[in-house]
């Protein structure tokens, strides 16, 4: 065994997770890959934002294909191990498995951190095939040719964190190219390869613009098909750990704080390219771990790592940002070759960054924020940077349209709402109330603390627009319902004949979920007097 050869790292670090109570088997994209290494110099590319399942999926590669290891303990428990020709392929294939993103410390130049790569993997080489007499000076490609020539073996390749070299502050653009050449030389039309298996996040086209690594298929989040359910958790996988999470807390007598749905709102929202919503899996299963919802995927950094995507345009993303803070999707021609760290400048290049690396959920043509671990991270950017124009000053007057509501002081609300229109143009035409919807969602944006606001919320007879479910049960609740060109009369009228009140009722016998008062919110948009009027009716005991 070596440190890269046929490591026993893989094994050991995917054996910790499958002991994990949290643990989802995905074995099952191993009948994809076993064909593909069967056959032969085969490529593959997996891209996926950061924390979705790469780095577990890559050492559940390097420990089903490596020689040296005897894996049974782990595989013949889950689902791969159904796959008739499953045992004829485990820990059958000597494998070199890569992290590039690890780096020493002490490291200053590509050449030191590539040289140390390849003088490792040389040594493995060597204690692995001592008969073979290898030449003097060779490199890496021509050890494995030799390997090949003598003893006819194939390697599998698995390289997790292929592009983090990228990132690296010593890399000189030169020194990209040098990278891309020696992955080209070590892969390309070689015989040796059995199978070469990457993730990385960024698509390699970023990089490679021509034929250093064509011989890959590359399969992202949004543009295939294949691999779409390796990676992150579906609505059933999530379920499965819930109710593994509530028997053991029932368990240990503990306290459970973290409800289904609690995990819905804050981890759902990503979609593979069919169309299935998926979950990120390192946050649910953190927080199902902690026993607290709370923000594990952005928890690395701050509401900036945001904002340094918009920052280069944003006049061209700033109505975006808005409508999507209102949970709605905009229109975006998402280019994945183009997402880059650097220069982003077009309103779609902006976007399709966002979205490779996870900030936005991408679907039918269209982005969205995808949930509230996300969404609080937005919040967080609109109301911190004053360049965000009307967006950030709408934001920051939604505490006082808060406590203007929960008082009943209408005038405060129409004045808020209004404000928009004194300062510069809007967001909106004002053509609909989706319109009309991310101008109140961004007033009210500071409710987010207090209250978990849903749109669109099946309730009663119909749909309405906000309903602000306290977090405190015994604070007050709000309905909320817009109009354009009709009165705030007509909206709480509305809720009233649709019996949205219903939400906030338990089944039937059972204890009402909230005990306090209720607010029947309208508000109104005159688009030819540009003009909002809003009314409040305060039923107490209602319930």
């Amino acid at each position: 065994m070596g440190i890269y050869l046929n490591s026993m790292s893989p094994y050991t670090l995917y054996k910790s997770e499958v002991n994990s109570p949290y643990f989802v088997d995905k074995s099952q994209m191993l009948k994809e890959l076993i064909p593909l290494a069967e056959v032969g110099n085969r490529h593959v590319c997996v891209t996926r934002p950061r924390r979705f399942g790469k780095t577990v999926m890559a050492n559940m590669i390097g420990a089903f294909f490596g020689k040296d290891v005897d894996a049974d303990d782990v595989f013949d428990f889950l689902k791969i191990a159904e796959f008739p020709d499953y045992k004829n392929h485990l820990n059958q294939y000597n494998t070199i498995y890569i992290d590039f993103s690890v780096v020493d410390d002490e490291c200053t130049s590509y050449k030191e951190y590539i040289d140390a790569i390849k003088e490792t993997l040389k040594i493995d080489l060597k204690q692995k095939y001592p008969e073979i007499t290898f030449r003097r000076g060779s490199s890496v490609r021509e050890d494995l040719q030799r390997i090949f020539a003598e003893r006819n073996e194939r390697f599998v390749f698995v390289f997790d964190e292929w592009d983090s070299v990228f990132h690296m502050p010593f890399i000189t653009e030169n020194d990209k190219q040098s990278y891309l050449l020696f992955l080209k030389g070590l892969l390309k039309d070689k015989p040796y390869v059995a199978l070469a298996y990457m993730t990385g996040i960024l698509p390699i086209a970023k990089y490679s613009s021509g034929s250093e690594l064509n011989m890959f298929v590359e399969y992202t989040m949004a543009s295939e098909f294949r691999f779409g359910n390796a990676f992150g958790f579906s609505d059933a996988e999530v379920d499965m750990l819930y109710n593994r999470y509530s028997k053991i807390r029932e368990e240990r007598n503990e306290v459970i704080n973290i409800s289904r749905e609690g995990l819905r709102e804050w981890y759902d929202g990503y979609f593979t390219k069919d169309g299935e919503r998926m979950y990120n899996p390192r946050s649910v299963v953190m927080a199902l771990e902690n026993n607290n919802l709370s923000s594990y995927w952005t928890s690395s950094g701050p509401y900036d790592e945001i904002f340094y995507y918009v920052r280069h345009n944003i006049a061209d993303v700033r109505n975006d940002l808005a409508v999507m803070i209102t949970g709605e999707g905009v229109k975006a021609k998402i280019q994945e070759y183009a997402a880059t760290s650097m220069n982003l400048t077009t309103r779609d290049e902006i976007l399709s960054a966002m979205v490779v690396y996870g900030f936005l959920s991408y679907y039918n043509g269209k982005v969205y924020i995808p949930n509230k671990e996300l969404m609080d991270k937005f919040d967080e950017m609109i109301q911190k940077e004053a360049s965000l124009g009307y967006v950030y000053r709408l934001a920051k007057e939604s505490e006082r349209m808060l406590e203007a509501t929960l008082y009943g002081d209408t005038e405060t609300m129409e004045t808020i709402l209004s404000y928009v229109h004194n300062t510069e143009t809007p967001i909106l035409s004002y053509n609909n109330e989706i319109e009309l919807s991310a101008i109140v969602n961004l007033a009210y944006l500071a409710a987010r603390d207090r209250y978990r606001v849903e749109r669109e919320d099946k309730s009663g007879k119909g749909y309405v627009d906000f309903i602000f479910y306290p977090v405190d049960k015994t604070d007050t609740c709000i309905i909320l319902e817009l109009k354009v060109n009709h009165t705030p009369e007509e909206a709480i009228q509305q809720i009233k004949d649709k019996e949205y009140i219903l939400r906030f009722l338990g089944k039937l016998g059972e204890e009402p979920k909230y005990t306090a008062e209720i607010l029947d919110v309208g508000i109104s948009y005159n688009k030819e007097t540009k003009v909002h009027k809003c009314k409040i009716e305060i039923l107490r005991n209602r319930i």
